[in-house]
């Protein structure tokens, strides 16, 4: 978010109260940047039913244009047609590319860009974003022949690229982050020979799904699929793709649900990708009462519908480094969670949060404590003592879309009534959440 703080406002939560009713969640963001992305850089149209319509796909689409391609306006409810302009069409823009605050957004952005041949472009940010990492990405892209530079050696914004012809590569990830994989796959593209990603886990695979599905030449391998390898010279091809609900925006609500005395709460036509569903995995951990039912697939992602019920006296969950790749967006409401649970939770791997949209770690530990709770916050995650009681107090999202959520499901939860700064950062990846919320409470 890039809202002053002499302009956020505070928004009053109630405590207390049941959840009871259906809810259809906003689309995946992931899947959203990427099919923007990858019908961009196809030939012909591709249409998109049920793209997330917030900030950052839509900071994703302004890059998009301001490099020649032709989308139509991103509205609720409404299909995105993106007139793609081939692998080498992407014009050279006149202007800096203003990726707002979504990390998405620039760390893929630049995959697509080092291989635009004697191009020059230049990548920018809102402040969180200019202080975001992306070294983790310039630095295996230049093993390809990738020209980045930037601050601190191109770990921060703003980014200069100049385009040029890459050459493939192997290149072991550092890191399981989708992001990274994702702008080395599109590097790979218009590099000349094969290049192969291995990953130390296996991150979420939208990319290499819906490339296959655009026409890409992709194959899987090694343990665990860990081993991606694009072999240039296919021809992208436009699309209909269908965004499927996004499972971490479900994820306030299957906790909300589980943790709400009276709840009964069913989430419609949520993606159950498997490199997406360790929210599930912990559920089954807390022995919440869950299920999955009128499960399908919609082009080549598993969706289905959760249905969630109250349950009293949920177990305590362990989180360690081999689930966190799965469920890395819904460590702020798991940390909601633990305070609820009958025991003391860990979440363990989870340094990754500290260079997210906020420190996470830090943001959710500092506001849980000013409602009481007892939560310790380490260097790579957090433990959590169970069975406490949470008051009301003056809280803050620190512009963190996540936080700002998870806050007002602990404010359901505590005695008395809380405040919230920041409560407008929800609609960076759920613009319909409070109306949302106030639908499930009536």
């Amino acid at each position: 978010m890039t809202t002053s703080s002499s302009h956020i406002t505070a928004r009053k939560l109630l405590s207390g109260g049941r959840l009871i009713g259906e809810v259809r969640v906003p689309g995946d963001k992931s899947i959203s940047h990427r099919a923007l992305l990858f019908g961009a850089i196809s030939e012909g149209k591709t249409a998109i039913d049920g793209l997330l319509p917030a900030e950052d796909p839509i900071s994703t689409a302004e890059c998009l244009r301001a490099m020649g391609v032709e989308i139509s306006p991103i509205k609720k409810s409404e299909k995105v047609i993106v007139h793609g302009v081939g692998l080498e069409g992407l014009k050279e823009p006149e202007n800096v590319l203003h990726c707002g605050n979504s990390g998405t957004s620039m760390r893929l952005i630049l995959g697509l860009l080092v291989g635009c041949k004697n191009k020059h472009f230049v990548l920018t940010g809102d402040n969180s974003l200019s202080n975001r990492p992306m070294l983790r990405v310039s630095k295996p892209l230049k093993l390809m022949g990738a020209e980045v530079n930037g601050r601190s050696n191109g770990n921060y914004a703003p980014l200069a690229v100049q385009g040029k012809k890459l050459r493939g590569a192997i290149i072991g990830t550092p890191v399981a982050s989708a992001q990274v994989k994702s702008a080395l796959l599109l590097a790979a593209l218009s590099a000349e020979g094969s290049t192969t990603v291995i990953e130390p886990a296996h991150s979420r695979d939208h990319s290499e799904r819906m490339l296959k599905a655009f026409g890409a030449n992709l194959e899987i391998g090694g343990e665990m699929g860990r081993h991606i390898t694009v072999k240039p010279g296919s021809v992208l091809k436009g699309q209909n793709i269908v965004v499927p609900g996004d499972i971490s925006s479900a994820s306030f609500w299957l906790i909300a649900g589980a943790l709400i005395p009276g709840s009964k709460i069913r989430i419609e036509n949520v993606g159950l990708n498997p490199t997406r569903t360790g929210i599930l995995e912990v559920l089954k951990q807390m022995e919440a009462c869950i299920e999955i039912v009128n499960k399908r697939n919609i082009t080549g992602e598993p969706v289905g519908d959760i249905n969630v019920i109250y349950k009293n006296q949920l177990k305590p969950f362990t989180v360690n480094e081999e689930i966190i790749p799965r469920l890395i967006d819904e460590i702020p409401i798991l940390s909601v969670a633990g305070c609820f649970c009958d025991g003391i939770s860990r979440i363990t791997g989870a340094s990754e949060l500290r260079v997210k949209e906020t420190d996470r770690l830090a943001v959710m530990t500092r506001q849980l404590k000013l409602m009481g709770a007892n939560i310790e916050e380490h260097q790579d995650g957090l433990t959590i003592q169970g069975s406490q009681t949470l008051y009301g107090a003056n809280l803050d999202s620190e512009t963190d879309h996540r936080v700002a959520m998870s806050l007002a499901i602990a404010s359901l939860l505590a005695q008395g009534d809380s405040t919230l700064r920041g409560s407008e950062a929800a609609s960076v990846s759920y613009p319909d959440f409070w109306s949302h919320l106030a639908k499930l409470r009536s």
